[in-house]
């Protein structure tokens, strides 16, 4: 099933991802009235929609700010750079047990969007600022360094982010390896498609 390209389809569809495309059943519908109030906050800052992973997300001067994503459980927002915020509210939570920058805010009710707005404005023109500065996120060390699009992808896909980071470090390391010999952004992103069931299933890179 192909994913979305056009970011008006996830607030009226789904993101492409499974068979609940389209049907009431997909995981956007709860949340849809939240998921509409953040997009709204983010075209009246004026940032550039799109769609990476199926999910809608927003640029500002060449660099991703933040993506949506929408579970059954909760729907979020997800910062990019994360590691350049100031969470002076702390609300920031970790994608996953080994995520080492917090990154996220969830909800688990629609109206905890607008009782959050000015957080969410305040964070995202914090980001703005320094993509217009250029300016980038401390490195966090590790012996492989994960690629942008891997993590991108964890950001936006809960079944993939749980099995990734529910692998041994060895396996985690084998993909992250694999993904950086890639020199070009669209084979790494081609790449973690073609991987995505070995990881659910368990599997490190070289596995078959």
């Amino acid at each position: 099933m192909p994913m979305i390209t056009d970011p008006e389809d996830f607030f009226t569809k789904g993101c492409g991802r499974c068979e609940r495309f389209e049907t009431p059943d997909c995981s956007t519908r709860p949340w849809i009235d939240g998921l509409r109030h953040l997009r709204r906050i983010c075209l009246d800052m004026e940032l550039e929609e799109t769609v990476k992973w199926g999910h809608p997300t927003y640029m500002h001067a060449g660099r991703n700010i933040a993506i949506f994503g929408a579970f059954r459980s909760d729907f979020r927002l997800s910062f990019m750079n994360a590691g350049l915020l100031n969470d002076t509210e702390n609300v920031l939570e970790p994608q996953g047990p080994d995520a080492r920058t917090p990154s996220i805010i969830r909800f688990a009710d629609v109206a905890l969007v607008e009782e959050m707005e000015p957080v969410i404005r305040a964070y995202l023109q914090q980001l703005m600022e320094h993509a217009e500065k250029g300016t980038k996120p401390p490195k966090v060390r590790t012996e492989i360094d994960m690629p942008d699009e891997l993590a991108e992808a964890l950001q936006t896909d809960r079944e993939l982010a749980d099995a990734f980071y529910a692998l041994t470090p060895g396996r985690q390391r084998s993909y992250m390896f694999n993904l950086n010999q890639a020199k070009q952004s669209a084979t790494r992103v081609a790449r973690i498609e073609k991987f995505r069931h070995k990881i659910i299933s368990g599997k490190g890179a070289m596995e078959r």
